[in-house]
């Protein structure tokens, strides 16, 4: 049994090493054209999906796309107001006062007028 997990871990090197090798022969572009490649087939997949998404929940997708709308306009006006700086103004403290401790009669209501 020593010797497989041996073999395999030597196996596991071998690719590595491998691995590495083809990344420093191939030129700086040609892998970049490949990470390029799966980029778009990944793109592909996806607008794939979200299609099918969007036909089959018609409802749920506009309900999305006004609550993304709705989050880039909130964070766009806090961004405003933030940069716009802190509201000035002025305040006035005011201070309670203890009452004189009677009960107070409970507030009549108002009634309007008969009209006829």
């Amino acid at each position: 049994m020593d010797k497989l997990d041996k073999a395999q871990d030597r196996a596991l090197e071998l690719l590595g090493e491998i691995g590495d090798g083809l990344r420093k022969a191939v030129p700086g572009k040609a892998i970049q054209w490949v990470e390029t490649g799966a980029a778009i087939g990944v793109v592909k997949t996806g607008a794939r999906v979200a299609t099918k998404f969007v036909r089959r929940n018609p409802i749920l997708a506009t309900a999305a796309i006004a609550g993304a709308g709705l989050l880039w306009y909130a964070a766009r006006r806090r961004a405003r107001e933030a940069e716009a700086g802190p509201i000035e103004g002025s305040a006035t403290r005011v201070e309670a006062t203890a009452g004189s401790g009677a009960p107070r009669a409970p507030r009549k209501r108002r009634t309007e007028p008969d009209a006829g």
